[in-house]
């Protein structure tokens, strides 16, 4: 059957009470690992199977998981939760009666590699198989259903409630993945009963029925049994972030990253980052952030779904949604949001807050301001305190300050305003006109000193306190 037609089912309509959410619209396979759903990930591992149909089947939180699946899969729903067979059966308007094989997973085994897929479903065509199962060697079985054996083949799978005698002995579990031929599949899904302890419809049975019809039936053997975790609670949410967090940074650092901690390095699976660049203790970075090479990020920065070209820095501060260039130096304690561009050889100094700006290239904004809305040109220098005041309370506007021009300390301008290239804010000026073409413009009530008057102020102030008393 190596050129039968390919079809993948995702298990993903259980509650996942274990989770213990208040909210009762999440569905557990919609909860991030790294940044990225842990149905995401299954997805990710079939992608690589050349499948035909990729079909999920949904049922609680379904609002969430289908936000995971559309686009990506054929969305099924199991209305009631009768058991695993129960939620294939959904499947069956679009898979039942083609030709080809059907793999099985569940939602919530975000560590499957797709290489082991890939394997199993070589080992399956290339042995002939009616029905692989994927298994593996469990030192602690309990909880696992086990895989019973008779004559190196698989003869059935025994639940744990279900066990007997020996059977709790036995060390080779089910791993919760199967390749199926596809029509034997949906018509032994029909031969089900709910004769168990669970009172459901077991998947698993469909195993022995399988081998009753003298079907060939096998199991392959993953190498890593971490891959085959099952994400039950947050507990078991955690250890797996943990364990891809290592497979991703051991990655990262043998294309050519240098990751100093990383053990408090959290990288998303989408993340790409060149050769050469550092990553500094206390750095999480998700999303689709593209990173290039000779950067250093970190120490304690976030940046989500980020683009960064060469040579930069971000130090100590919060990026996303946001474009970096070349040589683009931000931080320490800068945030940079909504859609930002930081164009070549730009700094954004501490204590800065960027939303929805275009800084040009070469322009500098290096201490305690706030720029929303507005387009910075280049070689443009803004002065501590600045203000781009954007808001008025019910709507947004946007703000334009020209190339070479200088914006002074403590200055505010009040979109929408334009200040042209090479004009000169004067330090303390509220702007609310626009400024043309190298002009200066001074906006600040005019300067009185009053000789001798601090000591009244003073003895004012003290007369005050003492007859508040």
């Amino acid at each position: 059957m190596a050129n039968a037609e390919r079809y993948a089912i995702i298990l993903a309509a259980g509650k996942g009470s274990r989770m213990k959410s208040r909210r009762d619209d999440v569905s557990k396979v919609s909860f991030p690992l790294l940044g990225v759903p842990l149905m995401a990930y299954v997805m990710d591992a079939l992608d690589a199977c050349s499948l035909e149909h990729l079909i999920a089947v949904l049922g609680f939180g379904g609002a969430t998981s289908s936000k995971v699946a559309e686009g990506r899969a054929e969305i099924v729903w199991q209305k009631e939760q009768k058991g695993s067979g129960h939620a294939v059966m959904m499947a069956a308007p679009i898979l039942e009666g083609k030709e080809g094989e059907t793999i099985i997973c569940c939602g919530d085994t975000p560590l499957l590699r797709a290489e082991t897929l890939q394997n199993l479903f070589e080992f399956h065509e290339k042995n002939g198989n009616d029905l692989t199962v994927l298994t593996f060697i469990a030192e602690n079985p309990k909880g696992y259903g086990r895989i019973v054996r008779k004559s190196g083949l698989v003869e059935g799978i025994i639940e744990q409630k279900d066990l007997v005698g020996e059977q709790h002995d036995i060390k080779e579990v089910n791993a919760g993945v199967y390749i199926f031929d596809n029509k034997v599949l949906f018509d032994s899904l029909k031969l089900l009963k709910t004769d168990n302890a669970a009172g459901e419809y077991y998947l698993t049975d469909v195993i022995g029925i399988f081998a009753s019809k003298g079907l060939k039936v096998d199991g392959y053997v993953a190498e890593d049994p971490v891959e085959m975790s099952g994400i039950n609670d947050r507990v078991q949410l955690a250890a797996a972030a943990k364990a891809m967090q290592k497979r991703i940074n051991e990655r990262l650092m043998l294309s050519g990253v240098t990751i100093e901690d990383p053990d408090t390095a959290y990288i998303g699976p989408y993340v790409q980052i060149g050769a050469d660049t550092i990553i500094k203790p206390n750095t999480t970075i998700l999303g689709r952030t593209a990173i290039g090479s000779e950067n250093v990020i970190g120490p304690n920065s976030y940046l989500e779904n980020v683009t960064m070209g060469d040579e930069g820095f971000v130090l100590s501060s919060h990026v996303v949604d946001s474009t970096l260039g070349q040589k683009v130096q931000v931080g320490p304690y800068a945030r940079i949001r909504g859609n930002a561009v930081i164009r070549d050889d730009a700094h954004i100094g501490n204590f800065m807050e960027l939303k929805n700006v275009d800084f040009g290239s070469g322009s500098k904004a290096m201490h305690l301001s706030y720029l929303g809305d507005a387009t910075v040109g280049e070689g443009t220098n803004i002065g501590c305190g600045t203000i781009v005041a954007n808001y008025d309370g019910v709507n947004k506007f946007h703000s334009e300050i020209g190339s070479r021009a200088f914006v002074g300390s403590g200055s505010t301008l009040i979109s929408p305003v334009k200040v042209d290239d090479e004009a000169f804010v004067a330090a303390g000026s509220t702007i609310t006109s626009d400024v043309e073409k190298g002009a200066m413009a001074i906006a600040r009530g005019r300067q009185v000193n009053k000789p001798g008057y601090a000591a009244k102020l003073r003895e004012k102030a003290l007369k005050t306190k003492i007859e508040s008393k």
